[in-house]
């Protein structure tokens, strides 16, 4: 289908709901004295219907139909003496009304509670009637009589009374005092003590390692946000299709009293296979918490993974990559909960070929990295990096101040600390709240140079709604780095910093940020500096808009060089699909140079920061 076809349908269509849209109307006019919440609500509960009625007979059944509605709409909200009559007028052209007197609103009474035998203690039976939350004098609304039962039973089940549950309630409408007093009927059961795992499982999982992730003691009170992380630890390892975890039925206690959780999971495939080819003139710099690497360019690259191989959620990794910027061929073993729950072991070796702009590198990496997880998405980690291999660099001489091609064989160990604070309120499409990210890599340099040097990042983002709901966001993103210890000529070039592409200053190509050789190569530096500014702007439910700034600067000495600072503006739209929105970016140089492009282009899942 061609772009304008598409575009013609897509006219068509909505002007076709436009119409659809332009002939609902009320299934009935409500009329009658009452504040304009409570008309709005009735108007709704009587619903809408496709065009007017063709005769009487029509129009008083729609009358009919939204008389009880409209009853059944204020005895929830706590209307029980009302006056509704329904009404049709006009002949040729008939009209159908409901005529609403909503009466005096009803207000809650004192609620009650009656426990089954035997009842739970007094201080949890306390705790839980505190989480009624019903107010004496309030309305008398249906809704919050039922939402308060169902707080109630949360309340047991929260302390330990896992098979509470609630009985049919009593709920007498006063009319002569105008009042609703609900009596909750509550069962708490008994109290219940944890006893171990029970693993159900067809793979190769081992139970003693499931139980070692349990965050509860055999004989602890049962917490129903202990058995939720116990699924999340085993959710977050990502090698399983269905994680299902369960306190087991009362029948199943043990002679000490206590009862077993069941753990039910259902493995992934044990093997898969993945292959992809990429044609694109684009690249990036992506950072983990174990390395940064340079991603982009055409590629032909294929992975075989296998899951659960040590029966400990466990997942071992071979990636075979063929690129015009970064090719390699390596793997990569991920231990999930390693020693203590939240902990993740990574280790991993590659032959490494990259050929970027500013460099080419041909080396050997070993690494082994742990991290941390602090709460839902923070972390901390730590960890050994090795490279040993062949540099071929483009370079700048800043005592001759002449270019210099230098060819070095080296070897690096690099000890590597990051920090992920994560206070925003989703991953993908943030609102409000803030991310802080830290990096700090000692290494020391061997071979045809030796030296030592410290290289460290930290980047902040901050999300502010402008409007309720955050249809409007602002956010911002602030990056520093600095290299301490080494000179530009000696520290190797894929330590130093660049800037410049997706995720760094868009409207310029990647490393595209910073002065370069006479030949075109990028020139590294030992600093950084990058800030962005956005307005992120909600149109519709499905649809987008942003318009943005990015600023950046690399600096030759310890400390940013603010006057190298190279600007960028642009605009995108996102399309929302249920995991995050697919954002697509135009960006321009501000002060285009000889060499930038007059714009670039970004498509990718999730907001650029």
């Amino acid at each position: 289908m061609t772009f304008r076809a598409a575009l013609f349908l897509s006219s068509v269509a909505s002007v076709a709901l436009l119409a659809g849209a332009a002939t609902a109307e009320p299934r009935a006019q409500i009329r009658g004295e009452m504040d304009a919440a409570l008309r709005g609500q009735l108007t709704r509960a009587v619903g809408e219907v496709d065009g007017a009625p063709s005769n009487r007979f029509e129009a008083r059944r729609r009358a009919r139909g939204a008389l009880e509605a409209a009853q059944a709409l204020l005895r929830s909200e706590g209307y029980y003496q009302p006056t509704l009559e329904d009404v049709v007028e006009g002949e040729d052209n008939p009209v159908a009304i409901v005529q609403v007197t909503p009466g005096r609103r009803f207000v809650l009474g004192e609620a009650g509670v009656n426990w089954a035998l035997p009842p739970p203690d007094t201080e949890t039976a306390a705790a839980a009637y505190s989480e009624l939350n019903l107010t004496p004098g309030e309305p008398g609304r249906a809704v919050e009589v039922i939402a308060a039962e169902g707080r109630l039973v949360a309340g047991l089940t929260r302390r330990g009374y896992a098979d509470a549950r609630a009985n049919p309630r009593r709920v007498v409408v006063d009319h002569a005092a105008f009042t609703v007093q609900p009596t909750y009927n509550i069962d708490s059961g008994s109290l219940v003590q944890l006893d171990g795992i029970r693993l159900e499982t067809r793979g190769p999982t081992n139970p003693a390692w499931v139980a070692g992730l349990a965050p509860w003691d055999e004989g602890d009170v049962y917490d129903p946000e202990d058995v939720a992380e116990l699924e999340r630890r085993l959710l977050e390892t990502g090698v399983y299709n269905g994680v299902g975890v369960a306190l087991a039925p009362v029948d199943q206690t043990n002679a000490d009293g206590n009862r077993p959780v069941v753990v039910t999971l259902t493995d992934r495939p044990r093997w898969i296979q993945e292959a992809g080819v990429t044609l694109s003139t684009a690249r990036a710099t992506v950072t983990s918490g174990r390395a940064t690497s340079t991603t982009g360019g055409s590629a032909i690259e294929g992975e075989w993974t296998y899951y659960n191989r040590f029966g400990r959620a466990d997942t071992l990794k071979f990636d075979a990559r063929l690129s015009t910027i970064d090719s390699r061929l390596g793997a990569d073993l991920s231990l999930p909960h390693w020693r203590r729950p939240g902990r993740t072991l990574s280790m991993g070796a590659a032959i490494v070929n990259e050929d970027t702009d500013a460099y080419r590198r041909f080396a050997g990496v070993l690494y082994a990295d742990i991290r941390q997880r602090l709460g839902k998405s923070s972390w901390y980690s730590y960890g050994l990096g090795v490279d040993v291999g062949q540099y071929d660099e483009n370079r700048f001489d800043p005592i001759t101040q002449t270019p210099l091609d230098i060819t070095r064989n080296l070897a690096l160990l690099t000890g590597r600390g990051g920090v992920y604070l994560d206070r925003s309120n989703d991953p993908l499409d943030p609102k409000s709240g803030y991310r802080l990210t830290a990096n700090i890599q000692p290494t020391a340099v061997t071979g045809d140079d030796s030296l030592l040097f410290l290289r460290t990042d930290a980047q902040g983002t901050a999300y502010l709604p402008l409007q309720e709901g955050g249809k409007t966001v602002l956010a911002g993103r602030l990056r520093l780095g600095t290299i301490l210890g080494g000179e530009e000529l000696t520290i190797p070039s894929d330590r130093l910093f660049y800037s410049g592409g997706a995720g760094s200053v868009r409207g310029f190509e990647y490393q595209g940020v910073g002065p370069r050789l006479p030949d075109g190569t990028p020139r590294g530096g030992l600093s950084l500096f990058e800030t962005s500014l956005e307005v992120r702007r909600d149109i519709g439910n499905s649809f987008g808009a942003a318009v943005f700034v990015d600023a950046g600067a690399i600096g030759f000495q310890e400390y940013p060089n603010f006057n190298n600072l190279r600007y960028a503006a642009g605009v995108g739209v996102r399309y929302k699909l249920p995991f995050g929105p697919v954002r697509a970016d135009i960006a321009f140089p501000l002060d285009r140079q000889p060499g930038d492009s007059n714009f670039q282009i970004y498509v990718s899942i999730g907001q650029a920061f």
